[in-house]
Formats: C-alpha cells, sequence, structure tokens
C-alpha cells in the first residue's frame, strides 16, 4: 500500500514565519490561493512542550481548511515525516513598516 504525502508548508502571516505539516495541499477554487487541509501537529509524548507548537495548535485547533495567499507562501515540500510546527518572527530591520504584498501578475508591456 503506498504511504500518504506529507506536505511542509511555509508561509508568511503578520510578520512571522509559519511552518505548518499537513496530508493536503492543493490548488483550490478561490483564485490566488493555496488549500491546506488535514494540519498535522506532533503528539505531546514528551515532557518538553515547544510554546510556538502549542500556539499553532490553539490557533488551527478547530480548522477544517486553510486557503493560503499565493504571494505570503515561502515555499512547499513534500516530506517523509512530518516535524514540529513553528512560528518563528521574522528578522527586523529596525522600523515598524511592514511590506505590502506586490501583485501576482503584472500587466505586459506593449509592443
Amino acid at each position: 500500500m503506498a504511504s500518504k504525502s506529507i506536505y511542509k508548508v511555509i508561509f508568511h502571516n503578520q510578520g512571522q514565519l509559519y511552518e505548518l505539516y499537513a496530508k493536503e495541499v492543493y490548488q483550490g477554487e478561490l483564485y490566488g490561493f493555496v488549500e491546506i487541509e488535514e494540519l498535522i501537529f506532533g503528539e505531546n509524548s514528551t515532557v518538553v512542550v515547544d510554546p510556538s507548537e502549542e500556539r499553532l495548535k490553539s490557533e488551527f485547533a478547530d480548522v477544517k481548511r486553510s486557503f493560503i495567499p499565493m504571494h505570503s507562501i515561502v515555499r512547499i515540500d513534500e516530506v517523509e515525516k512530518e516535524g514540529p510546527g513553528k512560528i518563528t518572527e521574522l528578522p527586523s530591520k529596525g522600523d515598524n513598516i511592514t511590506q505590502f504584498p506586490g501583485p501576482i501578475y503584472t500587466p505586459g508591456k506593449d509592443l
């Protein structure tokens, strides 16, 4: 029996870098969005608890499907097994300015 694929999805969200693991990742019906379903979180079988992963679990607790804008995606990898999900701060340049997302497609020039 073939094993089910696992995907690691890394994306930007409000000045932070999210790393999630999911069983389903695909281009959905909403234009410009990638759909992520069946999120995978590590089991709490050890005494050490990662606060970043606990924050992810609580943020995505009742989520069945998440729609991530394409311009926020950093990368999507197919991996052998899941790892711990994380939220990390993006390196700041010492200012309070957040870059507005650029357009996905730019119009062509008239020739």
